[in-house]
């Protein structure tokens, strides 16, 4: 939360703010997010409009995850920026217009976590071009770029291979 009361109300006035807070809960998606309590550094201007007050500025942090290919465990950082509109709690705007404050308090969680959300990657890679794991033995391949299996006859093929050599048998006339 952050105390707008030293703006009081003047369109025009504007403070800029820079603090560091930790991470709210469930930042992210399955595969990659914040970590809950992590340090999330704000770099924050707040201008003072006839509606309410205008936030805008940057949010920065840390992300964990795992490739979606390969699982190994990844570490980014993010940068989101943030522009909010909170308006007065008197205003007559939509609940879905803008954000409302809560006295003189406004609440970033949600525009963070829509900002942190919506640019993080739907599925992460440890790098651009990782090859994943074996299909059939899970070995990370780009640790073993060279690795190959014998061609057996896959499993589900097995039974038409009886087949196979009831037709090789010489006939009986």
């Amino acid at each position: 939360m952050i105390d707008t009361h030293e703006l009081k109300r003047r369109a025009g006035s504007q403070r800029e703010v820079s603090f560091t807070a930790p991470a709210p809960a469930d930042l992210g998606i399955d595969v990659i997010g914040v970590p809950e309590g992590d340090p999330i550094q704000f770099d924050l201007r707040l201008e003072s409009v006839v509606e309410g007050v205008l936030v805008t500025g940057s949010a920065t942090g840390r992300l964990v995850g795992e490739c979606a290919r390969c699982l190994v465990d990844i570490e980014d950082e993010f940068l989101a920026d943030v522009q909010e509109l909170y308006v007065y709690p008197e205003s007559e705007a939509e609940p879905d217009e803008a954000s409302r404050m809560e006295g003189d308090l406004i609440d970033l969680e949600p525009a963070l976590r829509d900002q942190v959300v919506l640019a993080l990657p739907f599925t992460p890679l440890c790098t651009d071009d990782c090859p994943g794991l074996c299909p059939e033995c899970g070995t990370r391949l780009a640790d073993e770029p060279g690795h190959q299996h014998e061609n057996g006859i896959d499993p589900r093929w097995s039974a038409l291979g009886g087949l196979l050599q009831q037709n090789e048998r010489p006939q009986d006339k």
